[in-house]
């Protein structure tokens, strides 16, 4: 069977060598007209007047205009391209898929209306639009909280035959802990923002009670876990060693993901980032618990499993390395073995001050920023045409949009942010949209041409840099 990275992968490449095989990386393809790559109006899954209004506000302060037409192209992707909203049982409900996947994955859901948020007061509609995301993503976890995707209702799928307990209505089984953070992550902002607490329902707080089950089995304390999978694949990073249970590790009080957000397994089960996600969002449960359902047993029951979490990080999760001293690992396993890399998908090691999860001045991690930068970690990669993070999943010297845009997130320096913008203009192959990854010395060699979580969080970007940094919006890249 062919591969979900496969096909992405074959047919990303034959549309970039069928459309701009013979254009230079440089090339302002549409420079002359910058005409909006955006479907038709009637054409779109869903219109908010509030981001409509943005673009056209973001445009006005955006001097180049090529970066300006990215804006326009990508900040909406997800709600042109992606969602299928409606209401059941007099709910809102929204279903989102990835772009050239049709599933919902409740990582990449949660990120792809995350930068929508602080629009969503001036929006009825578009809060609606995240409050059924919310409420899909509850009834996906009440399915199965180990799955990291799912189809819109029964439907087949081409993993159906994984060794797992496989559903109808899972599209994919991978257990990664970041899979139950981001609907807490994006239930806490909604709650935030609007102070909406209609979303916390009954079923929402059946499926946090699984999530704590589920973050409590993943400590493996005895020994034992209910979750394994194995897969027929050639992909080695697909398959899960010693019965589908992973490597060993030693109960130390993290949490097993027995896969990254990358959706490749991991080496060392217990994986930092990931971690370092799960203990916000045992604080944010405690909050929600305590200040929107008046529910104290709950929230210190969360309070203190973050605490138990803390802890252990603060034991496991850093280590000396041979030159950068104390830096954060990227997986451990209990034992004392480590791994020192970090991977473009969110959670990374370079993500956790956007995660809120670390703060960017601290010095470990300004440490481990400087390692993840360079030529040490293993999936950095510099060419002709950028640098940044890549990771396993598109393999060698693919740098990944993502990391670039998530290094300009965390920066606090006005020339590293300049440097991720002109990258990101430079390296859109002449499509006019951000991707998954491309080759670090040739943009036209990209894998996904149609990735919404990237699309809208470039958006998210240029907003943040509007924010903290306008002048920057001022200049020609």
């Amino acid at each position: 069977m062919t591969s979900r990275r496969e096909f992405i992968k074959s047919s990303s490449l034959a549309l970039a060598g069928l459309s701009f095989s013979n254009l230079n990386f440089t090339t302002n393809f549409f420079a002359s007209t910058f005409e909006s790559k955006r479907p038709k109006l009637s054409e779109r899954e869903f219109v908010s007047d509030a981001v409509e209004e943005k673009i056209l506000e973001m445009k006005s302060k955006i001097a180049d205009k090529e970066l300006a037409w990215l804006f326009e192209n990508c900040f909406p992707n997800t709600l042109d391209t992606t969602v299928a909203h409606k209401f059941i049982d007099g709910k809102p409900d929204t279903f989102v898929i990835t772009g050239d996947i049709h599933a919902m994955w409740l990582r990449d859901s949660t990120a792809q209306v995350w930068p929508y948020l602080s629009l969503i007061n001036k929006d009825g509609k578009l809060k609606n639009l995240v409050a059924g995301v919310i409420n899909r993503q509850t009834k996906c976890i009440l399915i199965d909280p180990y799955a990291n995707a799912f189809n819109d209702g029964p439907a087949d799928s081409p993993w159906k035959n994984d060794i797992t307990e496989m559903k109808p209505e899972l599209h994919e089984r991978k257990w990664e802990i970041d899979s139950l953070c981001y609907p807490i992550r994006l239930a806490y902002g909604y709650w935030k923002t609007t102070g909406d607490a209609s979303i916390f329902s009954k079923e929402w707080i059946d499926a946090m009670k699984l999530v704590y089950k589920t973050f409590r089995e993943q400590q493996r304390k005895d020994g034992t876990s209910p979750y394994k999978f194995m897969r027929n694949t050639a992909w080695a990073t697909d398959g899960v060693v010693l019965g589908g249970y992973g490597n060993p590790i030693k109960p130390v009080g993290l949490i097993v993901s027995i896969f990254r957000p990358s959706d490749d397994t991991t080496i060392f089960p217990f994986l930092i980032p990931s971690n370092y996600f799960a203990l916000v969002s045992m604080r944010q449960l405690s909050e929600i618990f305590n200040s929107a359902l008046n529910d104290n047993q709950t929230a210190m029951d969360w309070l203190l499993f973050g605490d138990e979490l803390e802890e252990a990080l603060n034991i496991y999760s850093v280590h000396n390395h041979l030159n950068y001293e104390n830096i954060f690992a990227y997986e451990v396993d209990g034992f004392g073995n480590k791994l020192f890399m970090d991977d473009a998908n969110v959670p990374s090691l370079l993500s956790l001050p956007y995660l809120n999860a670390i703060d960017v001045n601290e010095e470990v991690y300004q440490n481990t920023r400087k390692f993840l930068l360079s030529n040490d970690n293993p999936y950095y990669f510099e060419g002709k045409a950028g640098k940044g993070i890549g990771g396993p999943h598109a393999g060698l010297n693919m740098i990944w949009h993502l990391s670039i845009i998530m290094r300009g997130l965390t920066s606090i320096d006005k020339n590293e942010i300049r440097d991720c913008i002109r990258t990101l203009k430079y390296t859109h192959a002449n499509t006019g949209f951000m991707h998954e990854a491309f080759h670090k010395d040739d943009p036209n060699n990209f894998t996904r041409p149609w990735f919404a979580w990237v699309n809208t969080l470039f958006g998210e970007f240029l907003i943040k840099v509007d924010n903290e940094f306008p002048e920057l919006l001022k200049e020609n890249f």
